[in-house]
């Protein structure tokens, strides 16, 4: 076996996570910044959500909703905090974990949450720098 195989045998991704800062927002009580803990996505969880958040409409026309598939990606990816945890979202009044993470999160902390883990996901990088890399 290779090296890359070797890596690839002891790096498996369905259990990749990272704490990540979202917004100066969220601070404990000694103004330490609170971090949230993403886990990547994996091709098919990423074609799932992908397929939850496109419509075909009349005339073949298909319609992708990004509002839909980055709350669906927060969601099912953050890890802590727990957006579908039931006691939080009664609270809250909340009936789904969407619409929980509307009511906690503002419009710009939704989108970088998301925007993080399609970077931890893969999707950062451009393929002209990992060919630089590669070079290197």
């Amino acid at each position: 076996m290779n090296r890359l195989q070797d890596f690839l045998n002891t790096n498996p991704v369905d259990n990749l996570t990272e704490e990540v800062v979202v917004s100066s927002r969220f601070k404990d009580d000694e103004g330490n910044l609170l971090k949230f803990t993403i886990k990547a996505m994996t091709s098919q969880e990423f074609e799932e959500i992908r397929k939850a958040s496109t419509e075909i409409r009349k005339g073949r026309k298909v319609e992708f909703d990004a509002q839909k598939f980055n709350l669906k990606m927060v969601v099912n990816h953050t890890v802590s905090p727990d957006f579908k945890h039931a006691e939080s979202m009664q609270k809250l009044g909340c009936r789904t974990p969407e619409e929980y993470v509307q009511r906690v999160l503002l419009a710009g902390e939704v989108t970088t949450l998301s925007s993080k883990i399609q970077q931890l996901s893969g999707f950062d990088v451009s393929m002209e720098d990992l060919v630089e890399e590669a070079k290197n």
